[in-house]
């Protein structure tokens, strides 16, 4: 790569930060902001940053390698590719094709080639078994979505650049640069918030990074938020708040909301929520009130037992006041490449409780089951045990509940292969692991966060290094192995037709479909003179062809539809290569109910799953308030879940794994300063120091996720000299929010006490 300043966008987490990086003879010498990114406009996070620590790691892998009775060693890819696909279909032949077990990590969601590559693969496998990160995270934003708009990845994202009131409730996107709200430099923008007489309001059980910027805070015990928002709700009919605007005319069902809310006065929830009535209705006000405004949940709603609940009435909340597909309010994306309408188009809009997993009967959303039973079907003999694992960019040990459990699953298998470049607490347990080339040996193009970005923009980035002729991308890995099983499982040869398929897909790659994707996308080709006279055929389309049609839908996404002919056009991977810095698309605009993909074209406020699911949200108002001492996770801007705490710049200076706790439970709990705790639960224990603060509500502890590094066997020696202690280590997995089947990560009840040995110490 030659010397000077090449641009990217930041893979490491959700904000698509622009960044310049400067080569000299092949070296990284510096990463600065790119003050030319069309969203970032020059501000990066600290993980930027360490884009160089990932790619310059020492103990990255950079070959296969293989566990043998005398430790790692090194293979070949092509024997790699052998023996994996050997052992993959002889399990399958032997115990059936659900005998293996898939799980995908989310940085596979900033990688579009694995994306590309990663349906075929696991077609290949054939599993039904498949897992990934998103039920302890965001599927209950997908449900609802799902449920209420059409489409599972439809998600209303706050129009921040242009709203006078923004309520975060269980988000820190200062921490996280948005979640399901790509949103960089959220400081700045919460500073031109107020600028122009706007507020931000925070609701969290923590006064967070995001809340000590904050107009106004409030404490909310865990657990409890969907009868803060059903309150909310209450309040806006009882003080005839309702005002559906525009969106009025597409929307249903409001009269069952209205009775779903009865039952829920702020009086009534202020005990449980830990909110005074009075707040409560002036939450509710202030949403309804303010013209351009927008109510924004994340983790700390979703990953909880009334996750599914909760997130729904975030979204009736935007909708009862107003303030869906308005500017200032929540609006969805139109992307340079369109995946919404790519995937209906497909048939590929959702789906939820087709099947239901073997052990705890769990029901799959897209083909996946809950991450939460995967240690069951590992563990648990029987017809459809799984047998065999693949992993790919994922660390399940550290990431989801019941690490140790999952630790003596994956322990237990008959094989396991794992895509990774690092031996973490997860791959320690494969029998082969394939390492693909690291972030900035591959190029770069953001499918996924640019469908949840506030502002439209599109950027592509050629690979900044040379891979090197023995390396593999993942796209190539996942390519290869699964025309290898395919050609196993078809007796040793393919039909010449499968043959030369396979074989082009391999060379062509990931590019010529991403490039084909954005020239047919809303921005695409622009074919000038000529569009006179393909115009008129394409408006007949639209017209007489009914609305669920394949060529009306391709219609819809051709750059030539009436309503994108106002867009820029001519996007290709030659034009954005052309511009580095990538190019601004414009704000959020109105697009209902056009992008409505409901079967009658309305937004169904009121599905039946979540008011079937009312009565156990009265059975909880019912009983007493918790005196349980509840656990709650949290980010930090240096960490994204567990796999950057081996770049010393991110780990370095004030230890972060800390147990965060109020000096009113401290004292009850016999903690002072510089004590270590032991947390406690029926699923574990684990100690980590304490940090005494009045920034946490009484009653609730925090844990950050993502650590642990202090088991056996991990080949990253930054993160096992800076282990912390893994908050999933003492988190069930069983306990899950019944509707969605989400993990509950937030709001177990745990018990803390002095941690004995270290007191004994500091006597000695």
């Amino acid at each position: 790569m030659e010397n000077g300043t090449h641009f990217r966008t930041c893979h490491l987490c959700e904000a698509m930060c622009g960044v310049a990086i400067e080569l000299e003879d092949g070296q990284i010498q510096s990463i600065k902001g790119d003050p030319d990114d069309p969203l970032s406009q020059g501000y990066i996070c600290p993980k930027a940053t360490a884009m160089q620590d990932l790619h310059e790691d020492p103990e990255r892998l950079r070959k296969p390698v293989r566990r043998t009775a005398d430790g790692w060693q090194e293979m070949e890819w092509d024997e790699a590719f052998d023996l994996v696909a050997d052992r993959l279909h002889r399990i399958r032949q032997e115990h059936g094709r659900d005998s293996i077990g898939a799980y995908l990590g989310n940085p596979n969601v900033h990688n579009h080639g694995a994306l590309v590559a990663g349906m075929p693969f696991l077609g290949a496998l054939g599993t039904k078994n498949r897992f990934s990160a998103t039920s302890n995270d965001q599927l209950p934003h997908m449900l609802a979505s799902l449920e209420m708009f059409g489409h599972q990845v439809l998600f209303p994202i706050p129009d921040i650049d242009r709203t006078d009131l923004l309520i975060c409730i269980g988000a820190n996107p200062m921490a996280s640069n948005g979640s399901l709200m790509t949103v960089p430099d959220f400081r700045g923008r919460v500073k031109s918030l107020k600028a122009r007489g706007g507020k931000l309001v925070v609701i969290d059980p923590r006064r967070t990074e995001t809340a000590k910027i904050a107009s106004e805070f409030h404490f909310v015990r865990p657990g409890t938020d969907a009868l803060l928002l059903m309150a909310m709700v209450y309040t806006l009919f009882e003080e005839n708040l309702v005002d559906l605007g525009h969106a009025e005319k597409w929307t249903k069902d409001v009269d069952l909301i209205r009775l779903a809310s009865l039952g829920f006065r702020p009086e009534a929830v202020s005990d449980h929520t830990g909110l005074a009535a009075d707040d409560i209705r002036s939450l509710a006000r202030q949403l309804a009130t303010t013209r351009k405004a927008a109510l924004y949940s994340r983790m700390g709603t979703s990953t909880q037992a009334f996750g599914g609940v909760a997130t729904w009435l975030a979204y009736v909340l935007n909708i009862l006041t107003g303030k869906l597909d308005t500017t200032g309010g929540v609006m969805f994306t139109q992307p340079a490449v369109d995946l919404v309408t790519l995937g209906a188009m497909a048939g590929q809009k959702g789906h939820f409780g087709r099947r239901y997993s073997r052990v705890k009967k769990l029901p799959e959303f897209g083909g996946e089951f809950p991450s939460s039973t995967m240690a069951d079907e590992m563990l648990t003999p029987g017809e459809g045990q799984i047998r065999a694992f693949v992993t790919i960019a994922g660390n399940p040990v550290l990431s989801s509940p019941n690490g140790g459990r999952l630790d003596e699953a994956f322990g237990n298998l008959d094989f396991m292969v794992s895509v990774d470049y690092f031996l973490n607490e997860t791959t320690r347990h494969a029998d082969v692991i394939l390492p693909p080339t690291a972030g900035l040996e591959r190029s770069h193009y953001d499918l996924i966060f640019s469908m949840f970005a506030v502002r439209n923009t599109a950027k592509y980035s050629p690979a900044l290094f040379d891979a090197g002729p023995d390396s593999r991308h993942d796209w190539q890995i996942m390519l290869e192995l699964a025309h290898r099983l395919e050609k196993r499982q078809a007796g040793g040869k393919l039909p010449l037709r499968m043959e030369t398929g396979w074989r082009a897909f391999k060379q062509i790659g990931p590019e010529p479909i991403l490039d084909m994707m954005l020239r047919s996308g809303p921005y695409g080709a622009d074919i000038g003179p000529a569009r006179g006279l393909v115009q008129p055929a394409i408006d007949l389309v639209m017209d007489i062809l009914p609305m669920g049609h394949p060529v009306r839908g391709l219609a819809k996404l051709s750059p030539l539809n009436r309503h994108w002919q106002d867009l820029p056009k001519g996007l290709s991977i030659r034009s954005l290569t052309q511009l580095p810095n990538g190019v601004d698309l414009g704000p959020l605009r109105p697009c209902l109910p056009e992008r409505l993909f409901t079967a009658d074209r309305k937004v169904n406020l009121a599905p039946r799953r979540y008011l079937g699911d009312l009565d156990r949200l009265h059975d909880l108002l019912a009983q007493p308030a918790t005196t349980d001492l509840l656990l709650i996770g949290r980010r930090h801007m240096r960490s994204n879940n567990s796999w950057m705490h081996n770049s010393q710049r991110l780990v370095k200076g004030k230890e972060r794994c800390t147990l965060i706790i109020s000096p009113k439970d401290a004292a009850r709990s016999g903690l002072q300063d510089g004590d270590s705790a032991q947390v406690s639960t029926p699923t574990g224990k684990i100690v980590l120091p304490v940090e005494i603060t009045d920034d946490i509500m009484p009653g609730v502890v925090s844990v950050p996720h993502g650590w642990g590094h202090d088991r056996a066997g991990i080949g990253q020696s930054v993160a096992a000299a800076h282990a912390g202690a893994s908050i999933n280590d003492v988190i069930s997995d069983g306990e899950i929010d019944p509707l969605v089947g989400t993990s509950v990560l937030n709001g177990q009840a745990v018990q803390v006490k002095v941690w004995r040995a270290d007191r004994q110490r500091k006597r000695a």
